[in-house]
């Protein structure tokens, strides 16, 4: 098994759900986060005041996938999130040794 993580623009993940969606992955984990990379921020004016804002949101998606699956995920990911501009995120693959479904107790494949 394997856990795709991606680091996406928040305004894409429309798109990748729907990617995912058309592989047959049945369920995600979204979370809002906040990034600092090679974009470098920007700056804002608050109340006349101009501030930078170095830290930009971002959203994190977290899937299981099975290891024979986990290469036409990344694909997807990849493929609906790009935009071409600087920013548009990463995605790591991690190694998963046991997953647990707590309401039935299934394990493993069956878990995910």
């Amino acid at each position: 098994m394997r856990l795709i993580v991606a680091i996406i623009k928040p305004f894409k993940l429309d798109e990748v759900r729907e990617a995912l969606t058309n592989l047959g992955v049945q369920g995600l984990t979204v979370t809002e986060v906040k990034g600092y990379g090679r974009q470098k921020g920007h700056t804002e004016i608050y109340r006349g005041a101009e501030y930078a804002v170095s830290f930009l949101p971002k959203l994190k998606i977290e899937v299981a996938v099975e290891a024979a699956a986990a290469e036409r995920v990344v694909e997807a990911i990849a493929r609906a999130a790009k935009s071409g501009q600087i920013g548009d995120g990463k995605i790591f693959v991690v190694n998963v040794e046991h997953a647990v479904r707590i309401r039935t107790g299934e394990v493993d494949k069956e878990a995910l």
